[in-house]
C-alpha cells in the first residue's frame, strides 16, 4: 500500500491486521500513521469510517462518519507494502543507509540510532529500547512498525497479573467440551510470519513472564513451551518475527525489577536519548504549529531546567519533566489552557509536596514561575504547601 499525506475530505476504512488497526482509502492508500490508535480502534469497533477534516488553526482532525461514506467498498485487499525489505546483502546495506527517510517527523531520534533500529529489525534481532519514562521508546517501536509495514502485536507486560494466561493461555471447563485449553493472543502472534511483537514495560513484568520468554527469545531455540496443550508441548516462532521490548532502567522507577542477565543477553539494546531544549522545541513546533512559539519555548525551557537539575550531583528533584509531559502541556495550551494551569495539572502532581517550601514540588514551581506571564493573579504556593516551621517568626520586641 502506498502511504500518502492526508488530504482534506479523504475517507478511510479501518482494517484489522493482528491487533493493529490499519487505515486505508478506497484506492488502497494507507493513512495509519496519521491517525491515533484510539481513534482507529474506536471507528473499527463501531463499524464506522473516518473522514479527514480541517479544524481551527488548520489542524487536521479525523471524524467518525457512516461507513456508506467510504463508498461501495466492502473489502480492502491486503495489497503489498510500498516498503520492500531486500534480501541481498548489498541491497540491505543500501536500504539501511537510506532508511532515515522512513522515520516520521514526529519522532526525534538520532540518525545513527534509527538506522541501527532498522538494521536490527531487518536482521531479525530482538531489540530492547531503554531510557527514561516518556522519552519516546514506545513511539520509536511503533514508528518502526509503520516504516516496515509489518503485522504487529502489542503486549503490556507491566499490566499482566497472570503471565502464564497472557503468554500461553488458560484451561477451561465446558459441560459439552469438558476440559480444554484456550491459546492466548501471544501464541497467535509468534506464529505470524514477519510479525513485530512489542513487549512493553518488560522491567515491570513478573519474573514468571521472563522465564516463559527465555526460549522464545533465544536464537538457538525460538519456541514457546505449552505445558497444558494436549499432544503439543512446544510452538515454534515463525520466520521473520522480531521482538521489541521497552524498559525503564533506573532506581527512580518504582515497581520495576532488575532484568535477569540471561534475558538481557537475548536483546540488542538501543538507548533513547533525552531531547535537548532545541530538539524539544522543534518537536513541539511540529506538533502544534498554531501555538505561540514563545509559549512553546517556555515549555522546552522548563523541561530542560528540570532535567538539568535532576542530573546534578545533589539534585533537588529526582527526575525531570518528560517529553510526553511537555507534549501534553503544549496540547493543553492549544486547547486554551494557560501555562500555569497546564503545569498545575500535568507537572506538579509528579513531584513530592512533603517539606513545604523545601519540597520537590515547590522547587519545580519556582522554575515554572520564571516563565509565567507577568500580571498573573494566581498564587504560586497554596497554604498547605507552607509549613509553620518554614515561616520566619517575627520578634515583637
Amino acid at each position: 500500500m502506498k502511504r500518502k499525506s492526508p488530504k482534506i475530505g479523504v475517507v478511510v476504512k479501518i482494517v484489522k491486521s493482528g491487533n493493529r488497526y490499519n487505515a486505508v482509502d478506497s484506492d488502497g492508500n494507507k493513512y495509519t500513521s496519521y491517525i491515533r490508535t484510539g481513534t482507529r480502534k474506536g471507528a473499527f469497533m463501531k463499524d464506522m469510517a473516518l473522514e479527514c477534516r480541517e479544524g481551527k488553526g488548520g489542524r487536521i482532525y479525523w471524524w467518525k462518519v457512516p461507513m456508506e461514506k467510504f463508498g461501495a467498498v466492502s473489502h480492502v485487499p491486503n495489497a503489498p507494502s510500498d516498503v520492500e525489505v531486500p534480501d541481498g546483502h548489498e541491497d540491505i546495506v543500501n536500504f539501511i543507509s537510506n532508511s532515515y527517510g522512513l522515520k516520521p517527523k514526529g519522532l526525534v531520534m538520532k540518525e545513527l540510532k534509527w538506522k541501527y533500529l532498522i538494521r536490527s529489525a531487518v536482521r531479525g534481532k530482538n531489540i530492547m529500547m531503554t531510557g527514561q519514562a516518556g522519552c519516546g521508546k514506545t513511539m520509536a517501536a511503533k514508528s518502526l512498525v509503520n516504516a516496515l509495514d509489518r503485522p504487529d502485536f502489542y503486549f503490556n507486560l507491566g499490566a499482566t497479573q497472570d503471565p502464564r494466561a497472557s503468554l500461553i493461555g488458560n484451561v477451561h471447563f465446558d459441560k459439552g467440551k469438558g476440559t480444554y485449553f484456550s491459546e492466548s493472543l501471544f501464541v497467535k502472534a509468534i506464529q505470524t510470519p514477519n510479525a513485530v511483537i512489542l513487549l512493553d514495560e518488560l522491567t515491570r513484568a513478573h519474573p514468571d513472564a521472563w522465564n516463559i520468554l527465555m526460549t522464545v527469545l533465544d536464537y538457538g531455540q525460538r519456541y514457546l513451551r505449552l505445558d497444558e496443550a494436549d499432544g503439543q508441548n512446544t510452538i515454534k516462532v515463525a520466520d521473520g518475527v522480531t521482538f521489541i521490548a521497552t524498559a525503564n532502567i533506573g532506581n527512580e522507577y518504582t515497581a520495576t525489577r532488575q532484568l535477569d542477565k540471561a534475558l538481557m543477553d537475548r536483546f540488542t539494546v538501543i538507548e533513547m536519548d533525552l531531547l535537548n531544549d532545541e530538539e524539544e522545541l522543534g518537536l513541539l513546533k511540529y506538533m502544534f504549529p498554531t501555538v505561540d512559539e514563545s509559549e512553546l519555548k517556555n515549555i522546552s525551557s522548563i523541561t530542560h531546567l528540570t532535567r538539568t537539575e535532576a542530573q546534578t550531583d545533589n539534585p533537588r528533584i529526582t527526575s525531570g519533566v518528560s517529553t510526553r509531559t511537555s507534549v501534553e502541556i503544549a496540547g493543553l495550551l492549544f486547547d486554551g489552557f494557560s501555562l500555569m494551569e497546564a503545569a498545575d495539572i500535568t507537572i506538579y502532581p509528579q513531584y513530592d509536596a512533603t517539606g513545604g517550601v523545601d519540597s520537590e514540588r515547590t522547587f519545580v514551581k519556582q522554575i515554572v514561575q520564571k516563565f509565567v506571564s507577568d500580571g498573573s493573579d494566581e498564587e504560586l504556593f497554596t497554604d498547605h504547601e507552607i509549613d509553620e516551621d518554614d515561616v520566619d517568626q517575627v520578634n515583637p520586641y
